[in-house]
């Protein structure tokens, strides 16, 4: 008798066995899973035997055992199994013990007498059955289900994370709350109750804080009030004082500065907020300079055995300030105020003493002397030094204690960069959107190319200023209106320039430089050629096609002419015509270009028509 086992690694399949007889009167082979006969081939008369084996997964062994009645009638006495996994060897024994080899197996049984008679018999393991739709549905769902639970494991597990974390952080939050109430407990019992709502208020004020990058902070101290209040009149002493303070009020309104507080004879002010700007470090030590520069013509006025003195610090940093919107009540903190703060208790006496941050950004316009350094806490040492006095060719006459035009010149360049970014802004927002070609890249355009022009025209610091900020107003009128929008221009800069220190004389220049641009130009003196040429400048460069067609499609848009671009292109043509550029400089750049796009307008007007 033959039996068969299992192995574990068909797990999945099922498997029928198929033995046949390959000789006439071979011997008869069964089939037994587990020593239990399951199939023989007597069972089959046609020799071929098939059985389903899905009820004996997991077994592990197959047994072989030739039928002993076959053995005994056809006197066999050797025997040999082929494709079992092991050595074919023939011996004695009629049955056989091994591990299936594979999920397709051929065993050949042999079988011979003393006599040389042999007998054969093939035993054939194949897959009982395919892998179905069914199979395939089934595995593919236990894998999603596998897959799903790792992930909602993992989701789990994060979640319970999550939840302790947001328990900690509330226990904790708790238990600062209770510390704060304790604190403020204790801060009210040793502290008068004005003081106390005083400090709340703070808080809650920095909560709404602005951070500024670059802000310069002026202390000042009028230096000997306490000596001389031992023996004035009080009343009198807090007059003058008022006095000085009203003056210095006086002074940074006039410097674009804003005051933050005075106490006692402190005195406080920053520039550079609310409205930020690049001037900042020289408009605040020019108003040093005139604060310093009373305090002496009032030692003139009382005597100098008065004592009045003043002594002042300043530096430049990043800055916090509260944006309550409400100037009186304007704070700012940060290291910058503790700087300067220190900056003037380190100060001599009438002098100006600033830091080396706010000498890199004032060294141009003034006269410097390094006296030292200052240890600052976390910050190491800094460079101090004290102003002299101005530059002596900013200066009048050379004697560095008034600014000259030059000097205000070099104030209005840097201060043109604060304009600029204000105009602009302006333009970006307010400028209707179908201006395809008076956009914000034409203002642009034109205020680069002045200063192009202008440079190789030799002009002066303050043409140049004059006619780049002519060039940076001349299409702001295109905000309120397109017919006339020269006019609307010079009324928006009437209304912004006087913010930014600009003289009523200089004023109606540029007004009168805007209003050269309308067509046809018709400049006289130099700096109207000059804008006259930038703002036409496109005519000879190399986009001139692209900016021409936008100029085509805002006019069309408008209704200021006909939606055909034959027409147009006449229309180009008679105006190029008639243009010239009007400086030098502006032929040599533009006028070959000029012409080969007439030629080339010409060409296509010819090939249309």
């Amino acid at each position: 008798m033959t039996a068969l086992v299992l192995s574990s690694s068909m797990v999945v399949s099922a498997f029928c066995a198929r033995a046949q007889s390959t000789v006439a009167g071979a011997f008869d082979v069964g089939v037994a899973v587990e020593e239990r006969v399951i199939l023989s081939s007597k069972d089959n008369a046609g020799g071929e035997i098939e059985y389903n084996f899905a009820e004996h997964l997991g077994t592990k062994k197959i047994t072989l055992t030739i039928n002993p009645d076959d053995v005994t009638r056809l006197m066999l006495s050797e025997f040999c199994f082929e494709g079992i996994g092991q050595e074919p060897i023939w011996s004695s024994k009629s049955s056989v013990t091994f591990n299936l080899p594979s999920r397709h197996a051929e065993i050949t049984i042999k079988a011979r007498t003393d006599g040389g008679l042999s007998y054969q018999t093939t035993l054939k393991l194949t897959d009982g059955r395919s892998f179905g739709i069914i199979d395939f549905v089934v595995a593919i769902l236990i894998a999603v289900a596998a897959v799903c639970a790792i992930y909602f494991w993992s989701r789990l597990k994060i979640l319970r994370a999550t939840l302790s974390l947001e328990s900690e952080i509330t226990d904790r939050t708790k238990e600062l709350q209770a510390q704060k109430m304790k604190y403020d407990e204790l801060v009210a019992n040793y502290m008068p109750k004005e003081e106390f709502e005083k400090l709340k208020a703070k808080e809650k004020t920095k909560d709404k804080a602005t951070r500024y990058k670059m802000v310069t902070v002026l202390f000042s101290d009028v230096h000997g009030f306490s000596n001389i209040s031992k023996t004035e009149n009080a009343e009198q002493l807090i007059d003058d004082l008022d006095r000085f303070f009203f003056h210095f009020d006086e002074v940074v309104r006039k410097f674009h500065i804003e005051k933050i507080k005075s106490i006692g004879d402190i005195y406080m002010c920053a520039g550079g907020i609310p409205q930020k700007n690049h001037t900042n470090p020289i408009e605040v030590v020019l108003a040093a300079f005139e604060m310093y520069q009373y305090m002496q013509s009032m030692k003139v006025q009382y005597g100098n055995d008065k004592g009045w003195n003043l002594r002042i610090g300043i530096h430049t940093g990043p800055v916090f300030c509260n944006n309550t919107g409400n100037k009186k009540k304007l704070e700012i903190w940060g290291d910058t105020v503790n700087i300067a703060s220190r900056m003037e208790a380190s100060g001599q006496i009438n002098k100006v003493n600033i830091t080396g941050m706010t000498y890199e950004l004032v060294k141009d316009y003034f006269v410097c002397q390094y006296w030292g350094k200052m240890p600052v806490k976390y910050k190491g040492e800094i460079d101090m030094y004290l102003i002299e006095g101005f530059r002596p060719h900013l200066s009048e006459g050379g004697l560095g204690i008034k600014p000259n035009q030059a000097f205000q010149t070099r104030l209005g360049i840097v201060r043109f960069d604060d304009i600029e970014e204000v105009v602009l802004n302006m333009l970006e927002e307010k400028l209707p959107k179908n201006l395809y070609y008076h956009n914000l890249k034409h203002t642009i355009d034109v205020t680069t190319q002045v200063e192009i022009i202008g440079r190789h025209e030799g002009i002066t610091d303050e043409e140049m200023l004059l006619l780049k900020t002519a060039a940076l107003f001349h299409d702001t009128g295109f905000t309120r209106t397109y017919k006339d929008h020269e006019e609307a221009g010079c009324e928006i800069a009437r209304e912004y320039l006087p913010k930014y220190d600009y003289t009523p004389e200089q004023i109606d220049f540029i007004c009168n430089l805007i209003m050269k641009t309308k067509l046809p130009p018709k400049p006289v003196a130099l700096l109207e050629q000059i804008i006259c040429d930038a703002d036409l400048d496109y005519l000879g460069r190399a986009d001139f096609i692209p900016v021409s067609g936008n100029l085509y499609r805002e006019l069309r848009e408008r209704g200021a002419i006909e939606d055909d671009i034959d027409k147009w292109n006449l229309m180009q043509i008679k105006f190029i015509e008639g243009h010239q550029y009007f400086t030098n400089s502006a032929k040599q750049m533009r006028d070959v270009n000029k012409n080969n796009q007439l030629e080339a307008i010409r060409r296509l007007v010819e090939k249309n028509n």
